[in-house]
C-alpha cells in the first residue's frame, strides 16, 4: 500500500507542518521521555507515557511526509502502520513492536492494572529514546526545512 492509497481510502488527509509544529511535538515527545523514566510513576503509566512518546515521533514522521491520520477508527494503528511507509521498510520491526504496545496499552488503561512488567516498561522506553535519535536524523536528512525552528520568533539583541 502507498500513501496516497491510504488517503483514497480516508485512512490520511493531506496536512502541510511547520517547524513550529515539529518543534512543538519534538517537546511532547521529550517531556514524556523524561516522565516516562520517572520511578515514582507506576510502571503501567511509565509504558503508556512512553508509548505516547513513540506514538508522537510516528505521527510526527507522518507530518513530514504531507499526511495526519483520518478522522474514526484506528487512528493510532493508522499512524503506527504508516511509520515503515514513510521512513523506510528498514523501520516494520518497530511498526510490529509499537503496534504489540498499543495493544498492551489498550489492556493497561482500559482494563486491568499491574499488566505492565517492569521490563517492558524500560524495553518501551529505551525502544522510543531510540526511535527519537532515528527521527531526528531522518528529519534533518529528508526534510532539513522543517528543523530550523531553533532561534525562531526570537528577537537579536540591540
Amino acid at each position: 500500500m502507498s500513501l496516497e492509497l491510504w488517503k483514497q481510502n480516508g485512512w490520511l488527509r493531506e496536512h502541510k507542518t511547520s517547524p513550529a509544529e515539529v518543534a512543538s511535538v519534538l517537546a511532547l515527545v521529550d517531556r514524556d521521555l523524561a516522565d516516562a523514566a520517572r520511578e515514582e510513576v507506576s510502571t503501567d503509566w511509565r509504558f503508556n507515557i512512553a508509548y505516547n512518546a513513540g506514538l508522537q515521533l510516528a505521527t510526527l514522521a507522518l507530518y513530514a511526509a504531507g499526511y495526519r491520520a483520518g478522522r474514526g477508527e484506528s487512528k493510532h494503528y493508522r499512524i503506527i502502520q504508516a511509520l515503515p511507509l514513510v521512513m523506510g521498510e528498514r523501520f516494520s520491526g518497530i511498526c510490529a513492536y509499537l503496534d504489540n504496545c498499543r495493544r498492551k496499552r489498550n489492556v493497561s488503561e482500559y482494563d486491568a492494572v499491574g499488566t505492565i512488567s517492569e521490563t517492558e516498561a524500560a524495553d518501551l522506553l529505551r525502544t522510543v529514546q531510540e526511535l527519537r535519535v532515528d527521527v531526528q536524523k531522518w528529519l534533518q536528512q529528508n526534510y532539513p526545512e522543517l528543523c530550523s525552528h531553533e532561534g525562531q520568533g526570537e528577537r537579536e539583541p540591540q
